[in-house]
């Protein structure tokens, strides 16, 4: 895990390349401009319609203007699950009890309203050593390892 800076402070960062600071535009601006490399998912947003520009974009920043709306969880799944292999970034209203669950859905880095610390981000990751379902991480849910 690697923290990145920003005006507000550090967040962590779970990916080994290096950060894209290109500006992330609308979806909407993303389809009609071929040199767009960073597109901003708001929530509601359909993010299949990034499907097939899959292999140009390098940032995916996903809003979440309230930690109430998880509506985005849902964008960086689906992402993950289509083989977007590059950056989900998580933005906004991002709370430390949230970044388990978030990078089970594919989010690899966080941008939060208020910084969170790199050790107090570990031990929320941490804190629930097995899951009950598959997602999009690598993680094997409990229930597979007991019945094969």
């Amino acid at each position: 895990m690697a923290e990145q800076q920003n005006n507000k402070g550090s967040w962590p960062r779970y990916r080994d390349d290096a950060p894209v600071n290109s500006p992330a535009v609308t979806l909407e601006a993303f389809v009609e401009q071929p040199d767009a490399v960073a597109v901003r998912i708001e929530p509601g947003a359909d993010v299949r319609e990034l499907i097939p520009h899959l292999g140009r974009i390098k940032l995916v920043e996903i809003g979440f203007p309230v930690f109430g709306d998880g509506r985005n969880y849902s964008a960086a799944r689906i992402l993950r699950e289509e083989g977007y292999q590059g950056e989900i970034r998580a933005e906004g209203d991002v709370l430390l009890d949230q970044i388990a669950f978030m990078r089970r859905c594919g989010v690899d880095s966080f941008a939060p309203a208020e910084p969170i610390a790199a050790e107090a981000a570990e031990r929320a990751l941490g804190f629930w050593p097995e899951v009950y379902q598959p997602a999009a991480d690598a993680r094997t849910p409990i229930w597979a390892k007991r019945h094969g």
